[in-house]
C-alpha cells in the first residue's frame, strides 16, 4: 500500500498553500492556524481517523500567487507521504496550474480551494473541491445589483486579463445583456499596466456609463479609483471578491460595492464566534472571505479524516459525498454541499459596500 494512504504514526498533516507574503494570503494563513489550534486544543481528531487525541499539523508553502511556483509547490506537497490533503490554492490561475498535479500520479491528493472562482476549474479532476461560489454566481449577481439597485443601463468593464477577470467579465456581460443593459466597453489590463486613464477617458467620450465594473484585483482597482478621482469621474463602482481588502484604502474606496461569498457581519452564532476568536487571536482584525473559506476547509477536512480515516482516497471519497449521502457541512461561510464537480452551487453571493473603512453587507435599495 502507498505510504500516503496509510495511517500516519504522528500528527495528521494538511498542506496549505497560498500567497502568504501578500495580505490576501496572510488572511488565509491566519485562519488556518486558528482552526488547527482550536481543533488541537479540543483534543484533536477523534474517531476512525485516528486514535483519541490525534493532532493536526500544517505544512505551509508560499506559492507567491504564481502559476509556475504553484506547480512546484503542488509537486512538493504531493510527493510528501505525510500530507493527507491540501487547502489551497487561493486564486484561479495558480489553482488551475496546480490542480492537475494534485490529481495526477499514483497517489493523488485532495485540493480544497477557499476562493478560486474560475468556472473552468469545475470538474477538472475528481480530487478538486472548492468552498466558494464560482464566477457563474458572482458575475450575474453583480449584473442584477447594477440593474435593479443602481438602476444602471450602461456599463463599462475594466478586467484583469486572467481566468478570474475574464470570468467575471463574461458572466456579468451575459446577465446584464439578458436584463436589457448594454456594456459600452470592456477593456483588459495586466498587473504591469501603469495607467487605466485611456480606458476611462474613452468611456467618457462614448457618453459615460451608469456603473463601472472592476473585474480586477485590489491593486488594479485602486489604480482605477485614483485615476477616476483625478479625472473627476463619479460613476458607481462594483467588483468581484478579488477587491476584498480595498476597504483599507479609506476614502478612496468609500461606496465601492463588492460581491463576495462571505462578510464578517454574516448572521449566525457560529460565524459570530469565529469573528470574535479571529479578532482575539489577531489584534482585532476581521476575517475576509479567503480566511473564512480556509477556516471552513480545515474543519471540513478534519471531519472527513475523523470519519473516513487519513488515507488520501478515503478523504476524497468522503468529500465527494458531502450533502449527497454524508451530512452537509455547516460552516462560517454557510452550508457546504458538493456537486459532482466539487462545486458548491447552493452557496449564495452577497453584495458588500465599503463604509468607513469596513466592508459591510449592503442593506439594499
Amino acid at each position: 500500500m502507498l505510504a500516503a494512504c496509510t495511517r500516519p504514526s504522528g500528527p495528521i498533516v494538511i498542506g496549505l498553500s497560498g500567497p502568504f507574503s501578500q495580505p490576501r494570503g496572510a488572511s488565509m494563513l491566519r485562519a488556518a492556524q486558528l482552526a488547527i489550534a482550536q481543533i488541537n486544543a479540543k483534543g484533536g481528531l477523534r474517531g476512525r481517523g485516528g486514535a483519541a487525541g490525534a493532532s493536526l499539523k500544517l505544512t505551509t508553502v508560499d506559492d507567491s500567487g504564481s502559476e509556475n511556483t504553484a506547480v512546484r509547490v503542488a509537486e512538493q506537497l504531493s510527493a510528501d507521504p505525510a500530507i493527507v490533503a491540501v487547502v489551497g490554492h487561493l486564486s484561479s490561475d495558480p489553482s488551475r496550474a496546480a490542480v492537475r498535479v494534485y490529481g495526477g500520479g499514483t497517489s493523488p491528493v485532495v485540493m480544497v480551494s477557499p476562493s478560486a472562482s474560475s468556472p473552468d476549474l469545475a470538474g477538472i479532476n475528481p480530487y478538486f473541491f472548492r468552498v466558494c461560489p464560482s464566477d457563474l454566481q458572482h458575475g450575474p449577481q453583480l449584473a442584477r445589483f447594477a440593474w435593479q439597485t443602481l438602476a444602471a443601463r450602461r456599463a463599462g468593464i475594466i478586467y484583469l486579463n486572467n481566468d478570474y477577470g475574464r470570468g467575471v467579465r463574461r458572466t456579468f456581460t451575459t446577465e446584464f445583456a439578458r436584463l436589457g443593459g448594454v456594456v459600452v466597453e470592456a477593456d483588459p489590463y495586466v498587473v504591469t499596466t501603469q495607467s487605466l486613464e485611456p480606458y476611462l477617458s474613452r468611456m467618457r467620450r462614448a457618453g459615460g456609463v451608469d456603473v463601472l465594473v472592476l473585474a480586477a484585483e485590489r491593486p488594479g482597482a485602486e489604480l482605477a479609483l485614483r485615476e477616476m478621482r483625478a479625472l473627476g469621474m463619479r460613476w458607481p463602482v462594483i467588483g468581484g471578491d478579488a477587491l476584498t481588502g480595498i476597504e483599507a484604502a479609506g476614502a478612496l474606496a468609500e461606496g465601492v460595492h463588492v460581491s463576495t461569498a462571505y462578510l464578517p457581519d454574516r448572521q449566525g452564532e457560529r460565524n459570530a464566534t469565529f469573528v470574535a476568536d479571529y479578532a482575539g487571536a489577531y489584534g482585532g482584525q476581521r476575517p475576509d472571505h479567503r480566511g473564512a473559506g480556509t477556516y471552513d476547509a480545515i474543519y471540513l477536512l478534519a471531519r472527513a479524516i475523523a470519519a473516513a480515516g487519513p488515507g488520501r482516497r478515503a478523504v476524497r471519497d468522503y468529500l465527494a459525498q458531502v450533502g449527497r449521502g454524508k451530512p452537509p457541512f455547516e460552516g462560517v461561510t454557510g452550508t457546504i454541499v458538493f456537486d459532482t464537480n466539487g462545486d458548491v452551487p447552493g452557496k449564495q453571493v452577497v453584495i458588500g459596500v465599503v463604509r468607513g473603512g469596513r466592508l459591510l453587507t449592503e442593506a439594499g435599495p
